[in-house]
């Protein structure tokens, strides 16, 4: 059985597909939690909206906590990181994370990078010695299999390596550096474009993203490898 973790990021409410102004986020990461069941009713899929419900954003009493042995934590301390145990059991937990992470300024949302600060917990998904030698940090969550897919959505176009815009894209590499850390690699990235544009081409963009994301679902629920060139 596969465990999906399904995070959702955008602060727009609803689906594009189903309602004016919805997330096209929200939009493609439904549609590739809706096959994957298609494909194998038997996994286990939690949902994690954090765009309708922000974890809260790190504190210096939440870094306190962190470094401090669990052992030695007072109750006040546990306290602090109390929502944050609970994301990180959900990350732990499972094998495939499927994230709607639209583009807000050229990065990902705040909501989302407050998910990140949080699961990127010393002892939990990362460990660090400084007596250790060489490199003291080591990704805690590796050799597991974990995967990540990442869905995007871009008011402007062009952002993909290589074209106009590539240059202003924080999203992709902004959520993958901090997962590959942890041990996560990116099984794929998918992204539709010229949502502020509104026209024929937002339309097609839209088909392409759900496209492919039709192909990456079929891929992974099958066991094939499926990196694409996003990940890189």
């Amino acid at each position: 059985m596969v465990r999906l973790l399904h995070i959702d990021g955008s602060a727009r409410p609803g689906r594009s597909d189903r309602q004016a102004h919805g997330s096209h986020t929200r939009r493609l990461s439904a549609r590739f939690v809706d096959r994957w069941r298609q494909l194998r009713p038997g996994d286990a899929v939690v949902h994690r909206d954090v765009g309708a419900s922000p974890p809260s954003p790190v504190s210096g009493g939440w870094i306190h906590a962190a470094f401090t042995p669990p052992e030695r934590r007072l109750p006040w301390m546990r306290e602090a990181l109390r929502e944050s145990d609970e994301l990180v059991d959900e990350l732990i937990g499972s094998d495939l994370i499927v994230a709607g992470v639209p583009m807000y300024n050229f990065g990902m949302p705040a909501q989302f990078k407050a998910w990140i600060d949080n699961v990127v917990r010393v002892g939990r998904t990362f460990g660090f010695d400084r007596s250790r030698p060489g490199e003291p940090y080591w990704p805690m969550l590796a050799g597991q299999g974990k995967q990540l897919v990442i869905l995007g959505a871009r008011g402007d176009y062009g952002y993909d390596a290589g074209q106009r815009l590539a240059h202003a894209n924080h999203v992709e590499s902004g959520v993958i550096t901090p997962m590959r850390y942890l041990g996560i690699e990116c099984a794929g990235s998918i992204a539709a474009e010229y949502d502020e544009f509104a026209d024929e081409r937002l339309a097609a963009s839209l088909r392409q993203a759900e496209q492919a994301v039709d192909r990456l679902v079929d891929s992974l629920a099958g066991g094939i490898p499926a990196v694409l060139p996003a990940c890189a």
